[in-house]
């Protein structure tokens, strides 16, 4: 029997429950969170803001009452969120999780994102950003620091 793949999407809705777990670094309690919860959270990013991973880790945290998020699932989670935005959009949707306004904390942008670096770019100058290019071709958001929302 041939297995179907699962789509983004339902990888994104596989994890129903959050778990708090003991850091294995001893930095303390551990969140090891929902994908939903990262999606909602990012959805409330407004056109032209963005958000480092770190704030939504950091909010995360602070919401559940822990030391930090667990910033391996975070990751790992964005990118399935972005992968499952960019499949709604081929399946029609318009309004998707706008991913693209996730960068590093250092302002660079993701090269795991669908499309890499130049399509998070593009979209980003569309909402009104300057992209400028680093050390290495790194690019980064110019200014990034004045377009940071405050999450919820």
């Amino acid at each position: 029997m041939v297995r179907r793949r699962k789509t983004w999407r339902e990888k994104l809705e596989g994890v129903k429950e959050p778990r708090i777990v003991d850091d294995p670094r001893g930095r303390g309690r551990m969140l090891i969170p929902k994908p939903l919860d990262i999606e909602n959270l990012i959805r409330g990013v407004p056109c032209g803001g963005l958000v480092t991973v770190n704030q939504i880790r950091e909010n995360l945290a602070r919401r559940f009452g822990v030391d930090l998020t667990c910033p391996l699932v975070t990751g790992l989670f964005i990118r399935i969120i972005a992968e499952a935005a960019e499949e709604d959009r081929r399946g029609g949707r318009t309004d998707i999780t706008p991913y693209w306004r996730v960068i590093k904390v250092d302002g660079s942008l993701n090269p795991k994102f669908p499309g890499g670096v130049e399509a998070q770019a593009e979209r980003l100058r569309a909402e009104g950003h300057t992209i400028i290019e680093g050390k290495g071709g790194k690019l980064f958001v110019k200014d990034f620091e004045t377009h940071l929302v405050r999450l919820p």
